[in-house]
């Protein structure tokens, strides 16, 4: 759970509610990531930060436990069966090291920001600080991330953490998924074009 940079800082930002905002979110990570170098010779490794046992902190492990029944075969850390959160963030960051070569990080994670941001889904290039908006001292995480705005942020986080709405998360966490798909499965679909013209 992070604390929200100021809108104008990101690259891309969609409200959940926005039409076809799924194939936005789609175009936003493929854009961003076509102007990664060797991004056809990098393994994609998703990384959903967050916890199930608070609803505003779910987005990560929800996003997580969605793309997985959409892409199998997809390298995906952070479910609901098997989180990926503050306690062993740092562990599952080894991990990730020690068996992949030079993986490219997407990271997902919850924060909080103005109440008329709450909803938004933002796309930006380079890491994501987990934990700041508890004031956790964690890793950066991802050459790029998406954060979802999922409440308000400045006072008590611990409780508005508590008292989120599942349904803002849920509905926030199927757009990134079917995001997330979209542009996995088009990025496979480049590949197997290139393949076939070298």
């Amino acid at each position: 759970m992070s604390l929200i940079q100021p809108v104008q800082n990101f690259s891309y930002s969609y409200h959940y509610d926005e039409p076809l905002c799924f194939s936005k979110i789609e175009d936003a990570i493929y854009q961003l990531l076509m102007e990664t170098q060797d991004i056809f010779s990098r393994e994609i490794i998703y990384i959903c930060i967050g916890t199930d046992r608070a609803t505003g902190d779910c987005l990560g492990p929800l996003t997580g436990t969605k793309l997985k029944t959409y892409v199998p075969s997809a390298f995906i850390y952070g479910t609901l069966e098997e989180p990926v959160h503050a306690v062993n963030l740092i562990k599952t960051l080894e991990d990730i090291k020690e068996k992949y070569s030079h993986p490219l990080l997407i990271a997902v994670d919850a924060c909080l920001g103005n109440s008329d941001r709450i909803g938004y889904i933002n796309v930006r290039k380079g890491a994501l600080k987990p934990g700041t908006a508890l004031k956790k001292e964690l890793p950066e995480v991802g050459d790029f991330h998406i954060s979802g705005v999922v409440n308000t942020g400045g006072f008590l986080e611990h409780m508005v953490l508590q008292n989120t709405r599942l349904y803002t998360v849920y509905r926030m966490a199927d757009t990134i998924a079917k995001g997330l798909f979209l542009f996995h499965s088009r990025l496979v679909k480049k590949q197997v074009q290139k393949n076939k013209e070298s």
